[in-house]
């Protein structure tokens, strides 16, 4: 029987084998048994995000799995909840926020994640699988790669209903040669398509945490608020071996998680292209001057952990229109030929007052800008950004946007350590346009849009003015919103309208390469006991949007480990 009280007992949590940080103290290995648990683990995963979690749950049905995550669930959280709240959980810059804020050295303001789910939480939801040519340039099994998508697309993957203006963008980049139209698909083709979304039709997100469905309960322990200080090694023998974690919880108590001594028992980083980097160099692996300068003892030197950083650049036109605008993130696509990918995001406006703008994060002291150049923080500078923003921030909010990604940047930038708090954000530069052939492949995809904007079936959907192409860039370099020096009478050089108005689409990447930092099966080369699988092993962004194969990889790299652990008997 089943009293009334229990049954109405909400669990915020959603899973039963999720649980704040604090309780771990509080479990004794006796408790452990009795949940067919055991005091140590077989894989303890830093970082529940868009990796972790297909990985856990994943790794779950056969071993024991120890989920680290520093931030808190999404499934209560209404600004991840729910598409109109999207931009709202992105500027929110408090402490609790899905979404931690930073500014690379080129003065572009970006994001990474903080909750469980990872990226898939603040994103723009869009769902498309790589191309074939990057399985292969993995080095990837196609077969296990096609059994792999379906096992995320099943569980939170929906078709999008289009709006009207993801209908008038899809026919204005047919009408300007993006062909052929490829309709619904999640596969990566030239032309123009329709992707899939993690948004139902209810407008409400279903993130990577809800591939924890999968998860085989009694083998599974997520502690949400467990923020990972380092990696503990044994570094008696001839290679350092991985024995543990040390993470603090919630209230700022420390705790030891130990790995089993099994054989095939490790500690796997998916804290993302800007943590797992940052968690290798606090734990001892990294370049050697850096690690002395902050006196991080050495355990393994290695000049290319956070080298190699690369962010695709994407720039934005706003696109003025006398229609009503629906709100909609990404549901077209156009994939050129040359490389840039069109996507359009429209009416994400919302009263000033509800977008908690802190213009204090100017500050030298704020270790959000700690990066930004000091030329960058004068107080004339400070106070014009602040006049700028105040009277722009709903502008760029509520404006309707077409968007052009740039896929395979060459240009490169690097990641380092600004101190030893795992809380702070480290330093970061992708030298964004660094690169002439980045620029002028930039050029060309500004000129394409250009087209798409002032197309008839475009004019016929805004029912504005054909307008004067440098007119509509000129508005565009008002509203957009970085840190970087604007030239807003110039707009009749292309090239430069690209280095003004440079922002993210958090596509970032890098700092812990394949051959570089971790083997093809990505394991960390020269210790044992730790891999690295997420998107800092990767040297391009997969697809457009690369989410699709985060996840996907996340389940492919278990079921991979799985087998060569257990071959027939893994079941999976």
């Amino acid at each position: 029987y089943v009293g009334k009280e229990q049954k109405l007992k909400f669990n915020p949590y959603r899973y039963t084998f999720i649980d704040k940080a604090s309780t771990f103290a509080s479990s004794s290995s006796s408790s452990f048994s009795s949940n067919g648990r055991d005091s140590t683990y077989d894989y303890i995963v830093i970082g529940g995000g868009t990796a972790g979690c297909p990985l856990a749950a994943t790794l779950s049905r056969n071993f024991s799995v120890l989920v680290l995550e520093r931030g808190g669930v999404p499934f209560t959280n209404a600004n991840v909840s729910f598409l109109r709240n999207f931009h709202i959980g992105l500027a929110d810059t408090t402490a609790s926020s899905a979404s931690q804020a930073f500014v690379s050295t080129d003065g572009v303001y970006n994001a990474r994640a903080r909750v469980l789910g990872g990226g898939s939480c603040i994103n723009a939801g869009f769902y498309s699988r790589a191309d074939a040519a990057f399985v292969k340039r993995a080095g990837w099994d196609p077969k296990l790669v096609n059994e792999s998508y379906p096992w995320v697309e099943r569980e939170i993957v929906h078709q999008p209903k289009l709006t009207l203006w993801q209908k008038a963008l899809r026919d204005s980049l047919l009408e300007v040669g993006v062909r052929p139209f490829n309709g619904y698909t999640y596969d990566h083709v030239s032309g123009t398509k329709i992707g899939g979304t993690i948004f139902d039709r209810f407008g409400r997100r279903h993130t990577a945490a809800e591939l924890l469905a999968y998860a085989n309960p009694q083998k599974l322990r997520v502690l949400i608020y467990a923020t990972v200080q380092k990696i503990v090694f044994d570094t008696s023998g001839t290679r350092p071996r991985v024995t543990g974690v040390i993470f603090k919880d919630e209230n700022g108590n420390q705790h030891q998680a130990l790995l089993s001594n099994r054989k095939g028992s490790e500690v796997i980083l998916s804290s993302g292209a800007i943590g797992s980097p940052q968690m290798l160099m606090l734990s001892g692996i990294g370049p050697k001057k850096e690690l002395q300068r902050l006196k991080i003892p050495l355990v393994l030197e290695n000049e290319h952990v956070g080298k190699g950083m690369a962010d695709n650049p994407m720039n934005t036109i706003l696109v003025p229109s006398k229609q009503p605008i629906e709100q909609s993130l990404i549901q077209t696509v156009g994939i050129t030929k040359m490389g840039v990918y069109v996507e359009a995001s429209t009416g994400f406006g919302q009263s000033p007052e509800s977008i908690h703008t802190h213009y204090g994060v100017m500050s030298d002291k704020n270790e959000l800008f700690s990066t930004v150049p000091a030329k960058q923080r004068r107080p004339e500078a400070t106070q014009a950004y602040i006049r700028r923003n105040k009277s722009q921030l709903h502008e760029a909010f509520n404006g309707s946007f077409i968007l052009e990604k740039l896929a395979y940047p060459i240009s490169r930038g690097h990641l380092s350590l600004l101190n030893t708090n795992v809380d702070d954000n480290p330093s970061v530069t992708f030298n964004y346009f660094k690169h002439p052939v980045d620029l002028q492949r930039c050029v060309e995809a500004i000129r394409l849009v250009s087209k798409v904007v002032t197309s008839k079936r475009f004019l016929n959907y805004t029912q504005c003015d054909k307008q004067n192409v440098h007119e509509m860039l000129s508005l565009s370099v008002k509203a957009n919103i970085n840190l970087r020096p604007k030239q807003v009478n110039d707009t009749k050089s292309m090239a430069q309208f690209c280095k003004d108005t440079v922002v993210t689409i958090w596509h970032y990447h890098g700092g812990c390469l394949v051959g570089k930092v971790v083997s093809p099966d990505r394991k960390v080369l020269g210790v044992n006991r730790l891999r690295v699988i997420d998107g800092s092993t990767f040297d391009e962004s997969p697809g457009t949007n690369p989410q699709a194969t985060v996840m996907m990889m996340g389940r492919y790299m278990g079921v991979k480990i799985l087998r060569k652990r257990l071959g027939n008997k893994a079941g999976v």
